[in-house]
């Protein structure tokens, strides 16, 4: 392969590679905001698949893609605070509550769609919209940079700008300071005069929101239907995003892409004689030595100290 060869195929790739990473991008920030209030959200992959089906619903009811993206959103965010009242009024355990959702939410979807339409699996009676891609005038005309930076979906642009949203968010703001206060210490904040059920209740309901998102992505990005099961373990993956971050919301769009290239690299390899066991297994492999890596740097580094 020559050089320019080289570069054809690395640009042809890039957009494989934001495709991959959006949802995953988009999950882990929701994580990375729950995570700040010391209310991690296991239930991201619960609310990633209730809002792709609840925005095909109501893409198909309405007609417009934009109304579904409007009710994967709030189904997002309605979990997300069903989810810390669960929590705070009902007092049930965090991690326990997040499994349940995502057991829920499986099970769940099939059977509203079933209910809703008889489709089995699948929502192929529904005729539901498409979210649209964006070219950006002038960079598009550009060789080369117009196919790197435009052309990509509108939340694929969203997810790469809510990166520096949330980044000033929590670190610049007074939202982030007290969100970070009463997950540093929610008996010193309480001290101090915050509201710790609040904060956290808005956190999960923000982490609900980006999950929405990342959910209509997944059935309205590039097919115009949900499946069973659809989200496919990208909350999970973001999970893992999020701790590889660091912290922060820099590193976890650097984790996010570093994972997102494992799904890109196993799509290109699709079709070259690899067993397709191997392929589809590839993904969850990474974050697994990712986070083998990312433990093992920590513990040295609190051994220095």
């Amino acid at each position: 392969m020559t050089f320019l060869e080289t570069i054809a195929h690395i640009v042809d790739l890039v957009p494989v590679l934001l495709r991959v990473t959006t949802p995953i991008l988009l999950a882990a920030l929701g994580v990375h905001i729950s995570q700040k209030a010391g209310v991690l959200n296991l239930g991201v992959e619960g609310m990633m698949l209730a809002a792709a089906l609840a925005g095909v619903l109501a893409s198909a009811a309405s007609g417009s893609a934009w109304v579904g993206l409007a009710g994967a959103l709030a189904t997002g965010a309605v979990l997300g605070f069903l989810l810390s009242f669960a929590i705070h009024v009902l007092k049930a355990d965090l991690i326990l509550s997040g499994i349940a959702l995502n057991m829920l939410a499986a099970a769940g979807t099939t059977l509203v769609l079933y209910m809703l339409t008889g489709d089995k699996g699948m929502s192929g009676s529904l005729s539901s919209g498409v979210l649209p891609s964006l070219a950006i005038p002038l960079i598009a005309d550009i060789p080369v940079l117009g196919r790197l930076l435009s052309g990509h979906h509108v939340l694929t642009y969203l997810a790469f700008a809510m990166v520096p949203v949330v980044a000033v968010l929590m670190m610049r703001t007074p939202f982030g300071i007290r969100l970070r206060a009463v997950g540093e210490s929610a008996e010193a904040a309480a001290t101090a005069g915050i509201d710790v059920a609040r904060m956290q209740i808005a956190a999960l309901v923000l982490s609900g929101l980006l999950a929405g998102a990342a959910g209509a992505f997944l059935s309205m990005g590039y097919v115009s239907w949900f499946s069973q099961n659809m989200s496919g373990g990208r909350g999970f993956v973001a999970l893992a995003a999020d701790l590889m971050g660091y912290g922060s919301a820099w590193g976890t769009m650097a984790a996010s892409l570093l994972l997102g290239a494992a799904d890109a690299f196993v799509i290109s390899l699709q079709g070259k004689g690899i067993p397709s066991e191997l392929l589809q297994s590839l993904p969850y492999i990474v974050p697994i030595v990712a986070l083998v890596i990312h433990a093992r740097a920590r513990r040295k580094r609190f051994v220095r100290i």
